[in-house]
């Protein structure tokens, strides 16, 4: 019988060289040896009375009165194909690289078949020739075909659809599972059931514990900033026990700020190992505390709140203080723009500018603020500051006009002092007349005129060249002091020089008619007593006394008048004398009856 050449094989449809004849029946105690493939994999094969297997050259081994495997005859197509195919045996099958799986996969072994049927057992021999399977079968005994392997259905055909379907999805599961897998830093499982359910409870626990935290601690700096506004400003029983009450409360804040740090210390949410029962555990410390930080913050609030009269007398204050200390900076900075004006012009400031350098450690003070030296003391120092600044400036502001005015009075003063020499010559003519018609009386006490006149005129001059000096030099307190000087001594040799010719034109008036002067002092006293009698019966004693006196003064004063020499000095200054006695009883009448007396 001849037999058909083999076909090639093809990788997704088994050849004709798989088939094989249906199996003959063996023994099904018999035990499988293990056999090696050439592609070095264990096969099993099932032997039938125990007959030893025979091999023909290259092939695998056969079993006598069993079924061999079966191999493709042509060696080009084995190599082409991969590793050798093994068939199927009596009772189970080899292991072998099955054809849709390629060379790569391990083979595996199959469990025995279950007992035959007695039909099946009645015809254990079943040929299948050789031109229908297309390979070259080796008999084990004499006359005996080998039995074909049992196929296994579509069991083992392979599927391009199935492994299409199968690649598709493993993209869609690894895009689910993947970013589970990595979130909380990647070091999460990826199922953790009620661990990670727990997990995400306590750290949303301290997510709410942290946000608390961070609302009393801004509420601690904002109510701290108050207290020291209080506390600068106002010294206040009420101030002292807002203080103390505000220090008991940072300290209750640290207490449950320690609290809440050891609650966040004490589990790391984030360890992949985290339990159910310690996620629950820390969930359970951060709430509460999360609400003991939530409830000192409404306690502090309330204190807050109860601070407003003491904050808002103290924010009073404040408002003086903001604006006086800035009032001294800017006449600070005035003061320092004029002096540097005044240089400008060529002249000399010296002692502005150490008056204006004095100022600035008050400067220092004030810039280092309430806070340290208090709000009292520090508007009273910005106030100091401020109005001795303005002076400084102003002075500075005037000493072009300043320097121009001692010039002016220089020339005066000199001008002055000249006209005084002048007029001390013309002493000595007056004293010569006064000696001449009146008693010595009334012209002894001028005697020294002329030569203290000429003497406070050398003095003065001397003044004016000092004062000139300074001016040159520009000192401008010291050539105003000496200007000073000299204007005092000429006015005194002015009175003095003044005093004679006034002397002498007075007594000349009285010798020609001492009537006037009598009368003049009885006008007075007669005035003096209408205002001591009006609205009244009788006069005060007070007032009528004085008055009284002042009339028998005036009529010795006018005896005094008779003689050949009569003292015309003393007579005037006795009619003077009543009537400024006159004058001091009538001030102090309507000073009493201003009074309500």
């Amino acid at each position: 019988m001849t037999a058909t050449p083999p076909q090639p094989c093809t990788p997704f449809a088994p050849c004709a060289h798989r088939r094989s004849p249906s199996p003959r029946p063996g023994p099904l105690n018999a035990s499988p040896p293990a056999h090696a493939g050439r592609d070095g994999r264990h096969v099993t094969q099932e032997t039938v009375g125990g007959a030893a297997p025979e091999t023909r050259g290259d092939s695998a081994p056969e079993t006598v009165g069993s079924a061999a495997p079966y191999t493709c005859s042509d060696p080009a197509e084995r190599g082409a194909e991969g590793p050798e195919l093994t068939g199927h045996t009596l009772l189970g099958h080899t292991a072998g690289p099955r054809p849709d799986r390629g060379p790569g996969r391990d083979a595996t072994t199959r469990t025995p078949a279950p007992a035959r049927s007695p039909r099946t057992a009645a015809n254990p021999t079943r040929s299948v020739p050789p031109a229908a399977t297309g390979h070259q079968l080796t008999p084990a005994g004499a006359g005996t075909p080998l039995p074909a392997p049992r196929r296994s259905g579509r069991r083992g055909r392979p599927s391009p659809a199935r492994d299409a379907l199968a690649l598709l999805a493993i993209p869609l599961v690894a895009a689910l599972v993947l970013p589970a897998a990595f979130a909380g830093g990647g070091t999460r499982r990826w199922f953790g059931g009620r661990a990670e359910g727990q997990r995400a409870e306590a750290q949303a626990a301290k997510d709410a514990a942290a946000a608390a935290f961070y609302e009393l601690d801004t509420a601690q700096r904002d109510l701290r900033i108050s207290i020291e506004t209080i506390a600068a400003v106002d010294d206040s029983p009420a101030a002292g026990r807002a203080v103390a009450d505000f220090e008991a409360f940072g300290r209750r804040i640290d207490e449950v700020s320690h609290r809440y740090i050891a609650a966040v210390d004490a589990q790391d949410l984030d360890r992949a190992d985290l339990e159910a029962s310690a996620a629950s555990r820390a969930r359970a410390e951060l709430t509460a505390a999360k609400d003991e930080l939530t409830r000192v913050k409404q306690e502090l609030d309330r204190f807050a709140a109860g601070l407003g009269p003491l904050l808002g007398k103290a924010e009073t204050r404040l408002a003086r203080l903001a604006p006086a200390v800035e009032r001294a900076r800017q006449a600070l900075r005035a003061a320092g723009d004029a002096l540097d004006g005044v240089r400008s012009l060529g002249l000399k400031a010296d002692d502005l500018a150490a008056r204006l350098a004095a100022l600035a450690p008050e400067l220092t003070k004030l810039n280092q603020g309430a806070g340290q030296h208090g709000v009292e003391g520090t508007l009273e120092r910005a106030e100091r500051v401020a109005r001795e600044a303005e002076a400084v400036r102003s002075q500075a502001e005037r000493l072009p006009e300043r320097a121009a005015e001692i010039d002016h009075r220089l020339a005066s003063l000199r001008t002055r002092a000249q006209a005084l020499t002048t007029r001390a010559g013309q002493v000595s003519p007056v004293l010569s007349e006064l000696r001449r018609r009146f008693a010595a009386a009334c012209w002894q006490d001028l005697q020294q005129v002329p030569e203290q006149a000429a003497e406070t005129v050398r003095q003065a001059e001397s003044k004016l060249k000092e004062a000139q000096a300074a001016r040159d030099a520009q000192r401008w307190p010291d050539a105003t002091s000496q200007l000073s000087t000299v204007r005092a001594l000429l006015n005194t040799t002015d009175e003095a020089v003044s005093a004679a010719g006034d002397r002498l034109r007075r007594l000349n008036a009285v010798q020609k008619d001492p009537q006037q002067e009598i009368e003049r002092a009885r006008f007075a006293i007669r005035d003096a007593q209408r205002l001591a009698m009006s609205g009244r019966t009788t006069p005060d004693p007070r007032h009528a006394g004085p008055l009284d006196e002042s009339v028998a003064r005036l009529d010795r004063a006018i005896a005094t008048l008779e003689g050949r020499h009569p003292d015309y000095w003393h007579f005037l200054t006795e009619t003077e004398a009543v009537r400024q006695a006159a004058a001091r009883v009538v001030a102090q009448i309507r000073q009493e009856r201003g009074a309500g007396h």
